[in-house]
Formats: C-alpha cells, sequence, structure tokens
C-alpha cells in the first residue's frame, strides 16, 4: 500500500514550473511511489492557480500533468469544520482531505500549515523533509 499524501497548492504547483525538492515529490508520484489525496476544492484550487502562472510562464503544457491528478489522485469529498482549525481558514481543505483519506503527511511550504506540525494522525512536512526522512 503507497503512502497517502496530501500535497499544498504552493508544492504541487512549484513541483510543475521548478526543479527542486516539489518537483521530485511530483517525480515520487509518477514513479508510483506515494498516492496523492485530493479534494474537488484543492484540485480547482491548483488549476486556479496554474492556469495563472501558465499565462505568466508561457510554453508549458500543463494538460499532461492534470490528466494524471485526475485520473491517478485519490479523490475525497471535500469537508468544512464547523471552526477554522488553520490560522488560515483557506488551508483547512488541505487538513480535512488529510482527515478524510487517514494520509499521514500534508507536504507544504506555507508557514501557518507548518506551524501547526501535526494534527490528529497527520503531520505537516516540508518538500524537503518529506524527501530527506520519509520518502528516502
Amino acid at each position: 500500500m503507497k503512502l497517502k499524501v496530501v500535497i499544498d497548492t504552493n508544492v504541487f504547483v512549484s513541483g510543475i514550473f521548478f526543479s527542486g525538492p516539489p518537483s521530485r515529490i511530483l517525480k515520487a508520484w509518477q514513479d508510483d511511489r506515494i498516492q496523492i489525496v485530493a479534494s474537488e476544492d484543492i484540485i480547482s484550487e491548483y488549476k486556479r492557480v496554474i492556469d495563472t502562472l501558465s499565462v505568466k510562464f508561457g510554453g508549458i503544457n500543463i494538460d499532461p500533468i492534470f490528466e494524471l491528478l485526475l485520473f491517478e489522485a485519490e479523490l475525497v469529498p471535500s469537508y468544512s469544520f464547523e471552526k477554522p482549525v488553520c490560522e488560515d481558514p483557506d488551508d483547512d481543505k488541505f487538513m480535512a482531505c488529510a482527515i478524510a483519506a487517514k494520509s499521514k503527511y500534508i507536504i507544504s511550504g506555507d508557514k501557518h500549515l507548518l506551524n501547526i506540525g501535526s494534527y490528529l494522525n497527520t503531520s505537516i512536512v516540508t518538500p524537503r523533509y518529506f524527501l530527506d526522512h520519509v520518502l528516502k
């Protein structure tokens, strides 16, 4: 059984447009070493940010990565907490997704999420930490 992970938008988008740890995490997913878990809310946010950046950077065809995401990601229903869990309520969708999927990790570069550290059985870690200590 593959390790289920929720990937914050900044990591997912960085993995598409730049090299480095986020790119290596997406490569691990493409190599079937991890399972990305997402909700419709998360995928919508990915798409919105990527569409904006693809105009700025141009020449990057994002269709293959989105097709792979829609075909290969484990989709869970979107969920909202009664009260915000994260300092930035917009980040709650990542936490809710991780809980719904029983994911052990949220991979993020977002300081609001990283400051939480862990919630229930989910750890919030940086891309570098994930590569060095979990995926190794």
